[in-house]
């Protein structure tokens, strides 16, 4: 299952998602010494600001973000999302592996409410990620602002 569903990962995984963690992130890219298998590459309590310099233009990566935002003054959120990013320069052969290999990182890191598809460091700004969260959340009390 192109190792997505090694120890290591799954204690992140489950650290991103737990309330008494600080970890809110973690990102998956190709096992340094495996062909065809993914490993995790890092993890973390910064949140999309601390993670988007770690995507790389000539790498296929995996993220599993924990994104909390405000309904309104008395309420907070979390939601989780995936974000699937294709660096720019990744050669055409890789990236033909990630329509079957993203398939397996979903059977692990399965709860999310959003999939962000991203090539660019612009496609996953806070602001816009939390917007369609929003959207896909259901009530928005702040008519789709962030």
């Amino acid at each position: 299952m192109s190792g997505t569903d090694s120890p290591e990962i799954l204690a992140a995984y489950d650290a991103v998602r737990s309330d008494k963690d600080e970890t809110n992130w973690l990102l998956l890219a190709d096992h340094p010494t495996a062909r065809n298998k993914l490993a995790l590459t890092g993890s973390g309590s910064g949140g999309l600001a601390e993670l988007a310099p770690k995507l790389e233009d000539d790498k296929v990566q995996y993220a599993y973000v924990r994104i909390e935002y405000a309904n309104d003054a008395e309420s907070k959120r979390i939601k989780f999302a995936l974000i699937v990013w294709i660096g720019e320069n990744v050669k055409p052969l890789r990236r033909g592996r990630v329509l079957s290999e993203s398939a397996d990182v979903k059977k692990v890191l399965s709860h999310y409410s959003i999939q962000v598809d991203a090539s660019h460091k612009s496609d996953i700004k806070e602001e816009d990620i939390v917007t369609r969260l929003r959207k896909a959340g259901g009530a928005d009390y702040n008519g789709g602002r962030g």
